[in-house]
């Protein structure tokens, strides 16, 4: 837990593959102690074809079954099945807005929701907007997406810093975020400069 908090929580995530590990993770957690899902992390890697929505998407009932004797996984037929109910829905919102990564951070603007709590008694479980974003998953055909699972995962994937304002991690995530800012804003720059002065082509 030490040192998933200190390396991972809060950092905002971009990349798809890594959305949906926390989806199935947060899915998981449902009614535990996220440790608990944490000693299983590795498990779940390995179970879930390193967590690749396209693969889960295609398990079978067999493959399903299978799971549910895995000793390295929480072994909930719901929450198995949930996880490839989900990867099918993943893949379609992937097509409807390019991907996963686009949809997911438009309910918090794009950008992550800074708080600034003094006392871990002071973090909600749920916010308004994971309120949102748990009915839209669900309209989409997402499984153990409640708010309050949500909200887990906009903490795990950064949509949300709900570190303390006396972390050393609530600073660091507030700059790396910055620094990604500044970096997309470059990468958009020297795409435009390139558009207006296309190479020549070679002869």
């Amino acid at each position: 837990m030490l040192e998933y908090h200190d390396r991972e929580w809060g950092v905002p995530v971009h990349n798809d593959r890594k959305h949906f590990e926390f989806l199935v993770l947060s899915g998981a957690q449902a009614g535990l102690n996220f440790s608990v899902v944490l000693k299983k992390r590795e498990g779940y890697r390995r179970a879930f074809d390193k967590f690749d929505p396209e693969k889960v998407a295609h398990y079978s009932e067999a493959r399903i079954q299978k799971l549910r004797s895995d000793l390295e996984i929480i072994r909930n037929r719901m929450k198995i099945e949930a996880a490839v109910r989900n990867a099918r829905a993943f893949l379609k919102t992937q097509e409807e807005f390019g991907d996963f990564d686009s949809y997911c951070w438009r309910f918090v603007g794009g950008r992550p929701k800074l708080n600034r709590w003094k006392a871990t008694g002071q973090i909600p479980a749920t916010s308004p907007e994971s309120d949102a974003f748990s009915k839209d998953l669900k309209q989409r055909g997402f499984s153990f997406v409640g708010s309050t699972v949500v909200y887990a995962y906009m903490q795990s994937v950064g949509m949300v810093n709900d570190h303390l304002v006396d972390c050393f991690r609530y600073r660091e995530i507030k700059q790396l975020w910055r620094t990604q800012i500044e970096k997309r804003k470059g990468n958009v720059r020297k795409e435009e400069a390139d558009a207006s002065h296309p190479v020549d082509e070679i002869r």
